[in-house]
């Protein structure tokens, strides 16, 4: 996983899988990675070939601090599975999904 961040951006990326064993830790590090002028956290899924329940629970909870802090969640580029997960999921509602 890598985090780089701009001005108001934080950018998650190279996520292969999203699931129990790793969970925790992404949000550890995503949160550890907040700062104050922050107000995006935009989550690159185009590697994630696999997202469990638990890696559906990281990306809600990460939505519930950014919310707290008026900021907002972009899924980008979700692979084709992934993208069907949040569609059965019906999270592709409560998520915007960005193609860069």
């Amino acid at each position: 996983m890598r985090i780089n961040s701009t001005d108001f951006i934080l950018i998650v990326s190279g996520l292969n899988d999203l699931v129990a064993n790793n969970a925790e830790q992404v949000r550890d590090d995503v949160r550890s990675a907040l700062k104050n002028e922050h107000t995006t956290i935009e989550i690159d899924l185009s590697e994630t070939g696999f997202m469990d329940s638990s890696g559906l629970g990281i990306l809600i909870s990460l939505h519930k601090t950014m919310c707290a802090r008026n900021g907002q969640i972009k899924l980008v580029n979700p692979s084709p599975s992934t993208q069907q997960i949040l569609e059965l999921t019906r999270l592709h509602r409560l998520f915007e999904i960005v193609e860069k």
